[in-house]
């Protein structure tokens, strides 16, 4: 049907190519093939939405019916041909029924269904109307000098034309406003997508009754009257389309404020220059180039001003709750520069303008690369949690997550406005849970260190209690039972006592490099890469070491040392690898120590793990700890540590 009323309008514009209505027919043909192409796109993608097909079955018929019957019209009449009168009948009969098809438009928009079964008394009263309408145009006699031959060929002397077409033009009048009343009554029934659908509809509508009228009293002033009238037409197809298919549904309300709100501003600043213009025109003079120059210049000046004012006060009257929104935001915010209330309240703030108690605000921390809530603590999906997820951004890095219940407000673009204008308070509020979250994490490893500290000392001292010390009391009984033996000339007894307490003072020296050994390991002493390689030697599997025999701080080298056994150990018992890279290097004034295995994978710290003991010790030095372990490709567990240059 689409192509059948381009072809036709084609052959429409070339039979009229050459006369004098020519722009006419062109601008005629813009609007039925725009309703064709409309109703094309509406009736393939929702095929029982009546709308579609009747935008395309009036485009068709006014296509071949009257734009071609009006050319075969006028080319007949310039040359001669035949049918001129019977064309120039049915060109009129069919541009008459194109008021019944929009009657029916407004009744069945958006869905194609009426209301209810008694609107379709307003269809029958509108065929009636039309049906009058036309014989009482179409039948008069008094229309003779509208035809070539002079004569109407379907004019009937005594039949009342007149009445006939004023009785039907009144029931059609009668017929469209009620259509228009059934709109009205579906809209204020409406709500959420059916309404912005009708708000599409209605704007254009509106659009062409200022339009239209204007057009029509232009037309006997400028040819430029014919595009106003075209470009207002074809304005109502392609918004019943966009409001059908849901495209870029809720940017009407964008349309409709801007519309307004730049209206207003030009209606207003004209007449504030024409007011400064008669103004110092009376002061300097008719005609003075000078109260031109002063007007425009006050127009410029208070542009800006006005243009807030309007806008403020068009959002007050049609956008209450997004203006309401954004109010309490800018309050927010105010709220926040002076101190009086803190960032995380940004989630507060939230729920209350988009009136969902359930709205969650979640921050995306990039280092651990995870979301917290707004204590700081990892944010973890409920079993059934069906909340739309909202991604936010800034400057293209994402900051956060927001959840909200689906429904939860009528205008889905609302969240983006306030999220929008309160990005930064969101960021700032990041920043901070994401600064309290690390200094809680130092704290926390700070007490396990301590801790683990505490209960060395008691171990130490416990060993040392319950070994060394024991021994060296026996050793000291050993020589004080020696001394006895010598005072009675026991000397051969003495010697094997003295022999004895010899060998209980090299046990206690070997049990005392025992516990020394887990304050530092001895074989730092000749380096980090001589410690590794001890380390290496002594594995159960083999290990290949790179390290550097650059020396650094003591304690740098300890925390290196036994990370490297930790991870070493974790491979070995957990990760049930074949190979083991340790590697030690100075980069960009860190050491960097890497622990990587050809193991199963899906490492993580834990609390009370070997890992998590590492993630402290890394903690304490002022370093980081990154962990790459996924399952079946090993893991490569990296620390780098702060040292001097």
């Amino acid at each position: 049907m689409f192509g059948l009323t381009l072809a036709a309008e084609f052959g429409a514009i070339v039979l009229s190519w050459g006369l004098e209505s020519r722009y006419d027919t062109l601008l005629y043909a813009v609007y039925s093939v725009s309703l064709a192409g409309a109703g094309a796109l509406i009736a393939s993608r929702q095929p029982r939405n009546a709308i579609g097909w009747l935008f395309c079955s009036f485009a068709l018929l006014n296509a071949v019916a009257a734009d071609v019957a009006q050319g075969w019209t006028l080319r007949a009449v310039d040359e001669g041909w035949r049918g001129s009168d019977a064309a120039a009948v049915l060109a009129d009969v069919i541009r008459q029924l194109s008021g019944l098809g929009w009657i029916v438009t407004f009744l069945l928009f958006p869905h194609g269904r009426l209301l209810s079964r008694r609107w379709r008394i307003v269809i029958w009263l509108g065929g009636v109307g039309t049906i009058l309408a036309v014989l009482g145009w179409s039948l008069g006699p008094d229309r003779d000098p509208d035809f070539a031959s002079g004569r109407n060929p379907v004019g009937i002397d005594g039949l009342p034309t007149d009445a006939l077409f004023a009785i039907g033009v009144t029931v059609g009048i009668a017929a469209l406003v009620a259509s228009v009343a059934s709109l009205v009554l579906r809209f204020r029934r409406s709500h959420g997508i059916e309404r912005q659908q009708l708000k599409w509809f209605a704007f254009a509508a509106v659009v062409a009754a200022v339009a239209l009228p204007v057009g029509f009293v232009l037309w006997f002033v400028t040819p430029l009257a014919g595009f106003l009238i075209a470009l207002t037409l074809t304005a109502l197809p392609l918004a019943a389309c966009v409001a059908i298919l849901r495209y870029r549904l809720y940017e009407i309300d964008v349309v409709v404020n801007r519309t307004l709100v730049y209206a207003a501003l030009s209606v207003l600043l004209t007449g504030v220059f024409a007011a400064t213009a008669f103004l110092l025109g009376i002061t300097l003079g008719r005609g003075s180039a000078w109260a031109t120059a002063g007007a425009t210049l006050v127009v410029a000046t208070t542009f800006l001003p006005l243009r807030r004012r309007v806008q403020d006060a068009i959002d007050r009257r049609l956008s209450r709750a997004r203006y309401d929104a954004l109010r309490r935001m800018a309050d927010f915010l105010e709220d926040l520069h002076a101190g009086h209330i803190a960032p995380e309240a940004i989630e507060s703030v939230l729920q209350e303008v988009l009136d969902d108690s359930r709205l969650e605000l979640r921050f995306y921390l990039p280092q651990s690369e995870m979301y917290v809530d707004a204590q700081g603590m990892p944010a973890k999906d409920s079993p059934g949690d069906d909340r739309l997820r909202v991604p936010l951004e800034r400057a293209g890095q994402p900051i956060g997550l927001v959840l909200h219940e689906r429904g939860s407000h009528r205008d889905p673009t609302l969240l983006a406005k306030v999220v929008q204008a309160g990005g930064l308070a969101i960021e700032i509020a990041r920043l901070r849970v994401e600064l309290h979250r690390q200094v809680a994490q130092v704290e926390a490893s700070r007490a396990r260190i301590l801790l683990a500290g505490d209960e060395e000392r008691r171990r130490v001292e416990r060993d040392l209690h319950d070994g060394a010390q024991q021994r060296l009391v026996s050793v000291g009984l050993a020589l004080r039972h020696a001394q006895h033996e010598l005072d009675a000339g026991a000397g051969a007894n003495a010697r094997a006592t003295l022999d004895g307490a010899v060998a209980e003072i090299k046990g206690v020296v070997e049990e005392l490099r025992e516990l020394a050994r887990g304050l530092r390991p001895a074989q730092l002493d000749a380096g980090l890469a001589a410690a590794l390689r001890e380390l290496a030697r002594r594995a159960q599997l083999p290990v290949e070491v790179r390290a550097t025999g650059e020396r650094f701080a003591d304690s740098v080298e300890t925390a290196a040392y036994f990370i490297a056994c930790e991870g070493l150990t974790n491979a070995i018992k957990h990760a049930h690898a074949s190979t083991v890279i340790l590697s030690a290097a100075r980069q960009n004034g860190r050491l960097v120590v890497r622990v990587a295995d050809d193991g199963v994978g899906g490492a993580a710290p834990s609390n009370g793990s070997g890992l998590a003991g590492i993630a402290d010790r890394i903690a304490a030095q002022g370093g980081t700890l990154r962990i790459e372990s996924r399952l079946g490709e090993g893991t490569s567990l990296v620390a780098e540590l702060p040292c001097a240059s």
